[in-house]
């Protein structure tokens, strides 16, 4: 089997400059990776959760605690679960996997964390159809029998980015742009859909350090897959994005396009025989427990 999107693209890129392989990405962690339970700090991450959870926050998460890890959720039904666990591991530049939980339970990169509650907003679907956008899933938990999966996310990296480069979306207090392409993914049983990116313009000269930046994250989806031409990855207007903002591109930069957890949401929409999935809205992220650092691949 061909593995997936492992090349980088561009038009504007010296061929100096490659994407940094990473390897064929089975999990979003480090290999070895153990969190140091004794690490002062994580209680940063809780309090967050804990203002979701009482509505006081509601809003992308982009540039919020920047110190920690952010995941993308998708929940469905045990008995589709397998399926959907194979289809992560086959596109894992799109759905690096940080957890796996049964239900209520806490996630172990979230402790005491209720995924029902603390992201800031959620979509649901039945049968790949939305249903509706809530802050509060507990009600539709309960319904089934589900099994929640938390994908990495590149909000985990921006800020360091954004210290570098800068990053539009966040100088313009607006939720990332992403994009539907003509990329396809690894189907696995009802699980396919085309690889959603996130977009970020930046300078020709900035673009090794984007590279460079974001390809030590691979459980953030690592480095860029495209650069350059927006219509060779089959987006024809980047004033239009499928979720999230339009953001300003200014004369001479390059929009640069990284793998989007939000490809997990498509894939639960192309599986109609899904009768509920819950995912995190668009740009409203789970903060984790990990600290960034944590996360850096070797």
């Amino acid at each position: 089997m061909a593995r997936e999107n492992s090349a980088f693209h561009s038009e504007s890129m010296p061929p100096a400059y490659p994407m940094r392989e990473v390897g064929w990405l089975h999990s979003g962690l480090p290999r070895a990776f153990s969190m140091d339970k004794s690490r002062c700090g994580r209680d940063r991450a809780r309090r967050f959760r804990e203002r979701c959870r009482k509505g006081e926050f509601d809003s992308p998460t982009c540039a919020q605690e920047p110190d920690f890890v952010q995941a993308n959720l998708i929940g469905i039904p045990k008995d589709h679960a397998f399926d959907f666990l194979q289809f992560s591991l086959l596109n894992s530049r799109a759905c690096p996997l940080l957890d796996i939980v049964s239900g209520r339970d806490s996630p172990s990169i979230a402790a005491e964390a209720d995924l029902s509650t603390d992201l800031p907003r959620y979509r649901v679907f039945r049968h790949g159809a939305f249903v509706e956008e809530t802050k509060d899933t507990s009600r539709f938990v309960e319904e089934k029998n589900l099994i929640f999966f938390l994908v990495g996310c590149s909000f985990t990296w921006e800020h360091m980015l954004h210290e570098k480069v800068g990053v539009r979306h966040i100088q313009e207090w607006k939720n990332v742009p992403m994009f539907k392409t003509n990329i396809p993914n690894e189907h696995i049983g009802e699980f396919w859909g085309n690889l959603v990116v996130t977009m970020r313009p930046c300078m020709p000269g900035n673009l090794k350090q984007c590279i460079d930046t974001t390809s030590d994250y691979p459980g953030a989806h690592g480095g860029p897959v495209h650069a350059g031409n927006p219509s060779a990855i089959g987006i024809d207007d980047l004033g239009k994005p499928d979720y999230g903002d339009r953001v300003t591109i200014h004369d001479g930069e390059v929009p640069v396009f990284w793998p989007c957890g939000v490809t997990v949401l498509e894939a639960s929409i192309s599986c109609k025989s899904i009768p509920l999935a819950i995912t995190h809205s668009p740009g409203h992220m789970l903060i984790t427990d990990i600290f960034v650092d944590e996360l850096r691949g070797e």
